[in-house]
């Protein structure tokens, strides 16, 4: 019998920095999920240690990574550690397993040390994304109010988006449409956003982005059928506590496609409660997955009315 050995170079490296350690897995490629449940608790657990920590990251992805650059530099003075590729030795003085949520795209300011706010984070972005605009008033020496208008692709779409385009122009915006593949750079979409003083999409991810909007803006929500619940917790409550104003259209069944999917004396329609107590994925295959928009123009031009009198105060 032959014995092998073999001598092993065990490399070990000493910290004086604190270690936070922390997964980018979960619902990563939809923005909202990736804010609430990633950066905003990144921001509530470790903004206190004023940058003197290294991230370790498991579920590794180099692409969020990449996309959250300029947040985790600002939050970490350090490289990411990847597990995966990095398999040296670590020793740190102290180590954060795991983050804080408090809830939707928010912060109970009573359980972060330091007391920190949504105001804190949005001054937090600011300087992430070196964004100039802080409030709406600095906008005022456009000629018209800009709008950005979020357009999906896929569900939940505005089925007359040019017409809804030409109701904004006629009144006095300047309207910017934004397809889904310009949100993927932050860098620069953030920076779009900032110099815009109204927000309008239908409910979904993109109105994350309101986050970047500077103070005084108007967000407004359009609420397909059934989703009331969904659109006030997650993005009509936080954009109050961003200094925003908000608006919600809420449609009218007959706007719904699904008026002319199931037809005007389905349960779809009428009694969306049974749909939804069969589940969340009953809930989500035909209100979230099905349904797109035909918005009435003239009874919207009502809400953008209101959204241009708020901008003007």
């Amino acid at each position: 019998m032959k014995t092998l050995t073999h001598q092993w170079r065990l490399v070990v490296s000493l910290m004086t920095s604190q270690l936070l350690f922390s997964s980018s897995g979960g619902f990563t490629g939809n923005q909202f999920h990736e804010i609430d449940e990633i950066i905003i608790p990144l921001f509530i657990t470790t903004r206190h240690f004023c940058s003197h920590l290294k991230f370790v990251i498991t579920d590794f992805k180099p692409w969020w990574v990449s996309k959250y650059r300029k947040i985790l530099k600002h939050l970490s003075h350090y490289e990411v550690i990847n597990p995966a590729v990095n398999g040296s030795v670590h020793c740190f003085p102290g180590a954060v397993v795991g983050l804080k949520y408090h809830d939707y795209l928010a912060f109970n300011m009573t359980d972060i040390p330091g007391g920190y706010s949504m105001f804190d984070f949005r001054n937090f972005l600011r300087q992430s994304y070196d964004l100039k605009i802080k409030n709406v008033k600095f906008n005022k020496r456009e000629k018209k109010p800009v709008l950005i208008l979020l357009s999906r692709q896929n569900s939940r779409r505005f089925l007359n988006e040019n017409e809804m385009v030409d109701s904004m122009e006629e009144l006095g915006f300047e309207v910017v449409v934004i397809r889904p593949s310009r949100m993927l750079n932050l860098d620069k979409f953030a920076e779009v956003v900032n110099r815009c003083s109204v927000m309008v999409g239908a409910h979904g991810a993109g109105l994350t982005n309101e986050m970047f909007l500077p103070d005084g803006a108007v967000v407004v929500q359009v609420v397909p059928l059934a989703l009331d619940w969904c659109a006030s917790n997650y993005f009509g409550a936080p954009a109050s506590e961003m200094g925003l104003h908000y608006l919600e259209y809420k449609i009218e069944p007959k706007e719904s496609s699904l008026w002319e999917t199931y037809g005007a004396n389905d349960s779809v329609i009428t009694d969306p409660g049974s749909v939804i107590s069969k589940g969340y994925y009953a809930f989500k295959d035909v209100y979230l997955d099905e349904q797109n928009v035909k918005i009435n123009v003239g009874r919207f031009r009502e809400t953008l009315v209101r959204a241009m009198k708020l901008i003007d105060r």
